[in-house]
């Protein structure tokens, strides 16, 4: 169902031939080509579906070459990230600035086709795929990101968030857990303009997947709540678009469009074998499909006519032109709401975030709470929330532990049970810790949003590739993270994470932060806020923790990551690094190897990323080089903090799994004391 916004479809000349495999045969033939210069590669699946993708790029597809990053442009995703020269030569043919050389340079050092599709890299390419499953659960975002946005921006005779999301699957994606907790949740959404096309041509890398892979998946998506086209045959181009159409029709459910189609089509000796699904052809086979598909061009060679069959620009800008004076209109007739749309669309924080969001954090240290850092965590939404109405957020099932719903909180979820509109800003999303992640993801990259959601630290293991995908994209998705160590308490070493803290410190571009007291808390939620070039985790405790009181210098230093809690007299002889809720006990420790006459200085470490990004002569007023007594202390696994104590230093940690019993007795048990930490400082004394 097109946009009453954009203009009539006019296709060319070449589009109207009977035959449309020629424009099909392109996407092969450079596919082939380039997987063979390159000697690596994924030729089946992009040879496979170039028919879908000439049917969907053609006749479909609102897009402008010309402008990327067009907001109100439909999505297209590639789940089966393998196939990235599907996406590269569709890309090139259509306009975008995707050259020959680029697709000569195909999984090159540097290049804008890189082996699987990455995000920044690619002009067009929307999500990194490659992770299966990823790519249709961040598809469900970026569609669940659009109904939302129409739903608070959308007036009577101004559509101008009107967009569709298309995604490309494969059998690895629907064999992948994920794809049953995003495509679940889709249907129980009633996400109408997201439309996936499933490549069901029963082969994977090991082989004909009747060995592994029987589930029968129209009657599995129908259950979900989609509407299923099933028996298409992905090779006949009015098959593929009478399918695409009633996709479209159907704006109350999500759609799969079941396609049969033939792993490396036009190849005649290699086609229906897992041989061309990550193999390049060989020179032999390319020669013969050459001949088989009627193409007497050379590699890299596209005739004109085909070039002018794909081209998009024109098009693209007559639809970018017609939504804009849609836009102008809605701009003289809705000004606040579009100044508030084209900030949040841009990323950009209101103007006076900065100034508000400084008076808060003054209140939070005049009010001096002593609370959990989860509850404290609330506080902050309570302070910064109100500003910001692209805050979208969430929990797996664990809202009430994690303490996520705050008062300016508006639930999808009634929304969904009462007929409500979707003019909502909090979803529970289930226990689909992972689902949730990746889902978080996309709505990031689609815009407009600051997605954050929640679940317990030890659970983010299930949603691990989907943090790691956030990171490599340099999204600003914000992972929230409660029950952070043995403090737990009674549910066990199941429960009680040990591990986890050290290893998301590993992922680049990640900033884990975990505040000591409500002061830390509501400046971490601001730093992750104002964090654009990546994502952050935000760690909290399920136990009370102590006020830490501070001067006005050190509130401002705790948003550099490390900072000088209390000081001693003169040069230390002893420095005690802490984070979180062992800050506490470390506090205590000073206190009393100061009133022994010993000079220690304890330092807060809530951000290590943070303070490693310092310049070095804030670290070096930190962390001074001539002071070799170093200590750390941190209920999680203590390898990592050998790079601030040093080979000689020593380190309180928890490297072992937990017990079940209350969190301070575990503490105890585990020797997080006061006591013992005084004990250990004298030894290095």
């Amino acid at each position: 169902m097109q946009a009453a916004w954009l203009p009539p479809f006019s296709p060319s000349p070449l589009k109207n031939m009977t035959d449309r495999k020629t424009l099909a045969n392109a996407v092969r033939v450079l596919a082939m080509d380039a997987v063979q210069q390159a000697n690596s590669g994924h030729p089946g699946a992009p040879m496979g579906m170039a028919d879908i993708a000439e049917v969907l790029f053609n006749d479909f597809l609102t897009h402008n070459p010309a402008n990327p990053n067009w907001h109100n442009r439909d999505r297209f995703i590639m789940s089966n990230g393998h196939g990235s020269m599907l996406p590269y030569a569709a890309l090139h043919l259509s306009g975008y600035d995707v050259s020959m050389e680029d697709i000569k340079q195909f999984r090159q050092l540097h290049s804008k086709t890189p082996g699987h599709p990455e995000y920044g890299y690619t002009p067009g390419i929307e999500t990194t795929t490659g992770p299966l499953g990823q790519g249709i659960a961040n598809a469900v975002g970026m569609a669940l990101a659009e109904k939302i946005l129409a739903a608070n921006y959308n007036q009577p005779g101004h559509d101008i968030i009107d967009h569709h999301t298309y995604v490309f699957l494969g059998d690895g994606c629907l064999m992948e857990g994920i794809s049953h907790e995003v495509c679940s949740l889709a249907g129980t959404l009633g996400l109408g303009k997201l439309i996936a096309v499933y490549d069901d041509n029963n082969i994977s890398i090991d082989g004909d997947v009747d060995g592994w892979f029987t589930d029968d998946t129209v009657k599995r998506f129908e259950a979900y709540g989609w509407q299923v086209i099933a028996d298409v045959d992905g090779h006949d181009a009015a098959a593929v678009k009478n399918a695409l159409n009633e996709a479209q029709s159907d704006g109350n459910r999500p759609s799969l469009i079941c396609a049969k189609t033939l792993i490396g089509s036009g190849a005649p000796n290699k086609a229906g074998s897992h041989d061309c699904h990550g193999a390049p052809l060989g020179e032999a086979e390319i020669e013969a499909t050459r001949e088989a598909l009627g193409w007497s061009h050379p590699a890299f060679e596209i005739p004109e006519a085909i070039y002018q069959g794909w081209d998009a620009k024109a098009a693209g800008a007559e639809a970018e032109a017609a939504w804009q004076a849609q836009w102008d209109a809605y701009q003289k007739d809705h000004p606040a709401l579009a100044q508030a749309l084209s900030r949040r669309l841009a990323g950009d924080l209101p103007d006076d975030w900065a100034e508000k969001a400084d008076v808060f954090i003054a209140q939070v240290v005049a009010d001096a709470p002593e609370m959990a850092s989860r509850k404290a965590s609330k506080l902050a939404l309570e302070g910064l929330g109100p500003q910001l109405p692209e805050l979208f957020g969430g929990s797996a099932d664990l809202t009430p532990s994690n303490n996520t719903f705050w008062s300016g909180s508006t639930s999808l979820n009634d929304a969904l049970l009462n007929g409500d509109s979707f003019d909502r800003n909090y979803l529970s999303y289930g226990v689909r810790e992972f689902g949730m992640s990746a889902i978080m993801n996309g709505i990031a990259l689609h815009g407009g949003f600051i997605p954050y959601g929640a679940t317990f630290l030890m659970f983010s293991e299930y949603a691990r590739n989907a943090l790691r995908m956030a990171a490599l994209m340099k999204i600003r998705t914000l992972f929230v993270y409660t029950h952070d160590s043995i403090g737990v308490g009674e549910d066990g070493p199941t429960h009680q994470p040990v591990e986890q803290l050290p290893t998301l410190r590993m992922i680049p571009n990640m900033h884990v932060w975990r505040p000591c007291d409500a002061v830390e808390s509501a400046v971490a939620w601001r730093r992750a806020i104002e964090k654009t070039d990546g994502p952050s985790c935000l760690l909290f405790t399920r136990q009370g923790v102590k006020h830490q009181v501070r001067t006005d210098a050190q509130v401002a230093n705790i948003s550099k990551g490390g900072y000088v809690l209390k000081d001693c007299q003169g040069a230390p002889e002893l420095i005690i690094i802490a984070t979180g809720s062992e800050v506490g006990i470390a506090k205590e420790a000073t206190d009393q190897l100061q009133a022994a006459g010993h000079a220690v200085r304890l330092v807060s470490m809530p951000c290590t990323e943070t303070f490693d990004a310092q310049s070095g002569e804030y670290k070096e007023s930190v962390l001074p080089s001539s002071c070799h007594n170093r200590m750390a202390v941190e209920a999680a696994y203590g390898d990592f903090w050998y790079k601030y104590v040093g080979l000689n230093g020593r380190i309180i940690s928890q490297n072992t799994f937990g017990e079940s019993a209350p969190g301070g007795v575990l503490f105890d048990h585990f020797g997080f004391t006061t006591e013992r930490l005084v004990s250990e400082a004298k030894d290095l004394l």
